[in-house]
């Protein structure tokens, strides 16, 4: 089904022939083709072009042990994409004079002052130049629970590059250096910030979540793994679903994560695109190159914007260098375009260790709402 159309007879509104698909139909087939041949078991997509919703789809079961069909309201743990609500925050603190992209971390937290990280900026935090790519030793995914304890261990560790000069991905190290950043300029921690100054305003609260309320829990999708785990992979670096799951990661306040329904993300990005959130001269700052170079950590050329990586999945950045998001292990992924005025998310509940449901989809709505001239 496409959620809120009517089931109309194309012959009866044309009577010279059917109607061209649309891209909210085209979509739909594809998502239920992908459940009805087991590529995927639970999918949302949603896309708005313009500040228009033009795609609210869904296909296959939130909880294959309870047979609870997927609907647009409901969330799903899609991990590292939920670092668009993060950097949407950090950038919401400069709108709001809290702090600058060039205010030292030190300034606002002292205690990361040490081992050379006095001169670490927001600016390096976004473009994940910081060096302290993963998470100190002593901190697994049991601590992230515990705020305190990851912060202090962040503090006191010592980057693997002078900041500034390299990038790599910070994968959960992020989230917790946005986070503090943001509890200490404001005395709220981001999940409460994420409320006042996202959700509220845009009338999509219970859609986007850092910790969710145990209330909630009940709404979320449940994750599985299209593969087992690979044993010797990094855990910063493995989704897996027993974390996706895991109550006390949901619960918690991890905004290196996120929990979210594709039609609020994909609404919270149209608000940034149309100017709601942010204004058109804070837009073009900060989805401009801010850094470019080998990742430390995959080895692939990265041209990043800050808070985001350019370029849409499946595309070299250079092709399509409007476009911003993050994609999330498993295969998540959400994206906006201020050339095309394309929004776009993409949540699902079989965590693939690929990316070609999102490409697939993406390219789609591509030529759909922006084909080539």
């Amino acid at each position: 089904m496409v959620d809120g159309e009517p089931d109309l007879q194309p012959d009866a509104l044309h009577p010279a022939g059917p109607v061209t698909p649309s891209p909210r139909h085209k979509i739909q087939a594809v998502l239920d083709e992908l459940v009805d041949t087991g590529a995927e078991t639970g999918l949302q997509v949603a896309v708005y072009h313009r500040g228009a919703l033009v795609v609210d789809a869904v296909a296959g079961l939130s909880d294959r042990r309870t047979d609870r069909e997927v609907t647009p309201e409901t969330p799903f743990f899609s991990f590292s994409a939920g670092k668009v609500m993060t950097s949407l925050i950090a950038h919401l603190l400069v709108k709001t004079g809290a702090v600058g992209y060039d205010t030292p971390v030190a300034d606002l937290w002292p205690e990361f002052g040490t081992h050379g990280k006095a001169t670490v900026t927001l600016r390096h935090v976004l473009t994940h130049s910081v060096g302290l790519p993963a998470m100190p030793r002593d901190i697994g995914p049991a601590d992230l629970a515990d705020w305190a304890r990851v912060c202090a261990a962040i503090a006191d560790a010592e980057p693997r590059w002078r900041p500034g000069t390299a990038t790599g991905y910070h994968s959960f190290t992020f989230g917790f250096l946005v986070g503090e950043v943001a509890r200490r300029a404001t005395g709220k921690p981001i999940r409460q910030l994420l409320r006042e100054w996202v959700t509220v305003p845009l009338g999509i609260d219970g859609d986007l979540y850092f910790g969710v309320p145990p209330t909630d829990l009940a709404r979320l999708a449940r994750l599985e793994d299209a593969a087992p785990p690979d044993a010797d992979a990094p855990w910063e670096l493995q989704p897996t679903a027993a974390m996706g799951n895991d109550h006390e990661i949901l619960r918690a306040d991890i905004p290196s994560v996120g929990t979210f329904t594709a039609r609020g993300v994909a609404a919270m990005n149209a608000a940034v695109l149309d100017g709601r959130l942010i204004d058109p001269r804070q837009l073009e700052e900060l989805t401009a190159v801010a850094f470019e170079g080998i990742d430390q950590v995959f080895g692939n050329h990265a041209r990043l914007a800050l808070g985001y990586p350019l370029g849409r999945i499946g595309t070299r950045p250079d092709q399509t260098p409007t476009t911003f998001g993050w994609v999330g292990g498993g295969g998540s992924c959400v994206y906006a375009d201020t050339a095309t005025g394309i929004s776009f998310a993409l949540t699902k509940t079989r965590l693939t260790p690929h990316f070609n449901t999102a490409q697939r989809l993406a390219d789609l709505i591509a030529a759909e709402l922006h084909p080539p001239a």
